[in-house]
């Protein structure tokens, strides 16, 4: 995994120092994400840059790479991994082509080389790329289908800048750290959540999932190249399990290749404890290895937990059952309320926006201790989105609800808003808008029953709209420390073959992702297998609810504070005094009261931090 960034300008020698300068800070925002090496390719008006993370092939996967084709040279800057490289390699072998190396970053370039924009349709992996045509003076940018790795841009008249992360874009002195009105409503109504394509600060945009981008002299083409597609679901229960089961573990298998160590995130969940089954087993029969898992935890959490609809029960018990089962050496890193209060600035930092407060910075801090040993982990994240297990997916109250099912508390939190901010974004207005721009997208199918179309809906509303909250946590966090996190329920073959399961299928038994329980029969202990689903832990110690109480005091209570611009100063003090309001998560599964002060605080820390204006 890397960091790439970017610029064009047709008005300009970007050869000159001053502009090399700027390049060179550019490529300095991004160096966490790719501590190991670094390297720039600049020609009159492009510059590209990158920051590696040596995962594969050290010496022949270096970048920005470049590959000469008769008359003409093509140069790619890359983040993201291929899990088909051996296929495409002898697919491309076989059309002519030769190989320097065995990375991906080769295979990649020399698939753009053979089938031009076409070749994203080829690709299985996690991936932005931009590959600059020097004959055709013409930039190529891709996103992955699912959306797994970042991408931003801006374009301006004659010039387009884009990278990784935002904060390398802000980097430039012609884009500044602007949030309009549709920015501040990102903040306050999505938030933590992100419209797609949405780069929150005014004039820069995200590359969405599953779309790619072209840039010349003529000006930028966005388009769309894969999107979900409903048909009917013609296989049997029997068949739908075997064939889950099949991808399930090659997908799996595939993103065990790596040239440095690798372990596995560990929670005693079912998704997270499947991965780790198959592999462990992989790593045994292949390289006779034993597999190394991690998990978190916080300091005295089992005397301050309480089971919840979110949260039913701890994870301690049942990551000792899988670590036995299958033969990994475990290690369990336990965290303490001053780490996560110091860590929720690293938290905006990483992710150039206010996101999910200690949701987000207990796994940046998680990151950082499993990099001391590991390069690449693999994680279980997003079964839940794939195969419905959120609550959401099971209440007739969430399902006719008509607002995003992570979202409640609506009232309460835009009453949490000065008169001014309110009335320039109007947030409920806001939220149901999105709502029903999202909707709108569903891809339907005719034949389906009233049932299925409303769970097809729901399901698209999470694939599209919370997922990408959850994938920007965790390349963002774990990027921050220099960790690679691969999640194989993103395999975009996983991903359509199991949207169009039908409910009843999908929900086989009467239980939450029935059909993934019942396809890993016999992989995994029955105990496990059944377990009902629990998130991410995150604190119960009173403590830090009081501590992210007092900060958030302290912020209102200094005139200075820039989130006082935006917020009923009176309004959070009647919040901070009674949490009556927030037994239920205000988003998500975890975020309840403390996580609503963390995120305010984030947001000051933000608006502050990153010198942001208001237009």
């Amino acid at each position: 995994m890397c960091g790439i960034a970017g610029w064009i300008d047709w008005r300009k020698d970007l050869t000159k120092s001053e502009n090399r300068k700027i390049l060179d800070q550019m490529q300095e925002t991004l160096k966490r994400r790719g501590p190991d090496e670094q390297g720039q390719w600049i020609d009159g008006n492009i510059g590209l840059v990158h920051r590696r993370l040596i995962v594969i092939d050290p010496e022949g996967g270096k970048q920005p790479m470049t590959k000469k084709i008769a008359n003409n040279k093509f140069i790619i800057s890359y983040n993201g991994e291929l899990y088909n490289t051996a296929e495409l390699r002898k697919k491309l072998s076989k059309l002519g082509y030769k190989f320097d190396s065995h990375s991906d970053t080769e295979v990649l370039l020399t698939a753009y080389i053979e089938w031009e924009r076409e070749c994203v349709k080829y690709l299985n992996g996690i991936y932005a790329f931009a590959v600059w045509d020097q004959k055709r003076e013409q930039l190529f940018l891709a996103r992955d289908r699912i959306g797994v790795k970042p991408l931003f841009y801006s374009c301006k008249k004659n010039r387009l800048y884009f990278a990784s992360e935002l904060k390398s874009i802000l980097t430039h002195p012609e884009v500044a750290p602007v949030i309009d009105r549709e920015g501040i409503a990102e903040i306050f109504s999505m938030g933590p959540g992100r419209t797609p394509g949405h780069g929150v600060f005014k004039e820069i945009e995200e590359l969405k999932p599953g779309h790619y981008l072209i840039y010349n002299k003529q000006g930028i083409k966005v388009k769309k190249y894969w999107e979900l597609q409903s048909r009917e679901h013609k296989e049997s229960l029997e068949e739908t399990v075997n064939n889950v089961r099949k991808l399930f573990v090659d997908t799996v298998q595939r993103q065990l290749i790596s040239d440095v160590p690798i372990c596995t995130l560990l929670s005693g969940g079912l998704d997270s404890s499947a991965i780790t089954a198959v592999a462990s087993q992989k790593l045994k029969e292949q390289y006779s290895k034993q597999l190394h898992t991690y998990s978190v935890d916080y300091k005295d959490n089992q005397k301050h937990f309480a089971s919840s609809q979110f949260q039913p029960s701890t994870d301690n018990k049942w990551i000792n059952i899988i670590s036995n089962h299958s033969d990994t050496k475990h290690h369990n890193v336990v965290l303490n309320n001053q780490q996560l209060l110091k860590a929720l600035k690293e938290g905006v930092y990483a992710r150039d926006l206010p996101g999910m407060a200690d949701i987000d910075a207990s796994l940046y801090l998680f990151c950082k201790e499993i990099e001391k040993n590991f390069t690449v982990a693999v994680s279980g994240e997003c079964a839940d989105e794939i195969f419905a297990g959120y609550p959401w997916f099971h209440s007739e109250d969430a399902l006719k609800r008509g607002v995003f099912p992570w979202t409640r508390n609506i009232e309460t939190r835009a009453n949490l808003l000065n008169d001014e901010c309110k009335e320039i974004i109007k947030p409920k207005h806001y939220l149901k808008q999105r709502y029903q721009e999202a909707l709108a997208e569903v891809p339907k199918l005719d034949s389906d029953s009233p049932a299925n179309k409303k769970m097809r809906e729901i399901t698209y509303l999470t694939l599209s709209r919370w997922m990408p909250v959850l994938l920007d946590r965790k390349d963002r966090m774990s990027m921050y420390t220099g960790l690679e996190v691969r999640v194989p329920f993103c395999d975009h073959r996983l991903v359509e073959y199991v949207w169009n399961i039908p409910w009843e299928m999908k929900n086989h038994g009467g239980m939450r992702k029935g059909i993934l329980r019942e396809a890993l029969t016999g992989v995994l202990p029955e105990q496990v297998r059944t377990r009902p689903k629990n998130p991410y832990p995150k604190t119960f110690n009173p403590q830090y609810l009081q501590t992210t109480r007092n900060w958030l005091l302290e912020i209102i209570n200094n005139n200075n504070s820039p989130l006082l611009d935006f917020i009923d100063k009176e309004q959070i003090k009647i919040i901070a005094d009674a949490d009556k309001n927030f037994n239920v998560p205000w988003f998500g599964q975890l975020m309840k009261l403390p996580q609503l002060f963390a995120y305010l605080i984030q947001v000051n820390i933000w608006l502050e931090e990153y010198n942001v204006r208001y237009a």
